[in-house]
């Protein structure tokens, strides 16, 4: 989903006809993948470090906790994040000489999201604020810092073509914070869908896929993004399927074979993600190529 974002904002700044230093794109390009490395490494520390994370919850059981499997040691998570967000500065200091100070802003406002989001004291997670912040971080500051890092301006378009596809990110992690309301509502962790209700929470994200689609039609109209992204259309057969799941509680066992299990909402949402995100790319390719 990162290395997408990063490919609607050089599309974008093609079909802006906006003047490209690809080195300086392609070194944010590796920043915000670093930063999402980050991001993961931080989360399974700081959940570790709060009880969050323990054997028999989900994020132990659809892939091994690197501390809980025995993979590592805390202090070698711990330095393995230190590294990552090492280079990442480094990054954020070569971009900032090359572009000046904003790059600073979209770096530490998406670097003191990313931390908030499950260290103390904030935890934002933990107040229903987790899932607006992937909608910021994947929206105005990935696509927008990108892009901004790729062409040096920040117009108000990009922002608001950055964010379709956050949305499409975010419900992934609505649909992961459904599948995790048995045990996030008994530890205490209000993540939105455990503050709005399984029922709820479903509807909520179906509305989200609505918006996604409305909102590439209303900037086509509107000529932020080009014809070709309605492209998006043709993964209708995919959400077709995916809204039918959400309509229906959550199985007890999972109906087919599912190697994530207990996530089911999650992964339906980037089914979703997957193929809308890659023909939205593929329209804006077009139309960085065709101009259309």
């Amino acid at each position: 989903m990162t290395l997408v974002a990063a490919a609607i904002a050089g599309l974008l700044a093609v079909y802006r006809d906006a003047d490209v230093a690809w080195g300086w794109f392609a070194l944010s390009a590796l920043g915000i993948v670093l930063a999402h490395m980050a991001n993961n490494l931080m989360n399974d520390l700081f959940d570790l470090e709060v009880g969050t994370d323990r054997e028999d919850y989900p994020r132990n059981l659809y892939s091994p906790h690197p501390v809980i499997s025995g993979v590592i040691t805390r202090r070698g998570l711990a330095t393995c994040a230190l590294v990552v967000n090492a280079l990442c500065l480094v990054i954020m200091v070569v971009l900032t000489v090359a572009r000046g100070w904003p790059i600073v802003a979209f770096a530490l406002g998406g670097f003191l999201l990313s931390a908030a989001y499950t260290a103390p004291p904030l935890r934002l997670k933990k107040h229903g604020l987790g899932e607006p912040t992937v909608l910021i971080v994947w929206g105005p500051l990935m696509v927008g810092g990108s892009y901004y890092a790729a062409t040096g301006t920040i117009p108000g378009a990009v922002l608001l073509a950055s964010l379709p596809y956050a949305l499409l990110c975010t419900t992934v992690l609505m649909g992961k914070h459904i599948d995790k309301i048995p045990w996030d509502a008994a530890d205490g962790t209000h993540t939105l869908p455990v503050i709005l209700g399984e029922a709820k929470a479903r509807r909520v994200t179906q509305g989200m896929f609505v918006v996604f689609y409305a909102s590439i039609l209303a900037l086509v109209v509107a000529r932020v993004l080009p014809i070709a992204s309605l492209l998006v259309v043709l993964s209708f057969p995919v959400l077709r399927r995916t809204f039918a799941y959400y309509s229906q509680p959550k199985p007890d066992v999972s109906p087919m074979p599912n190697p994530v299990w207990p996530l089911w909402f999650a992964a339906l949402s980037f089914l979703v993600t997957r193929r809308a995100g890659g023909l939205f790319v593929l329209g804006l390719a077009i139309g960085a190529i065709l101009g259309w």
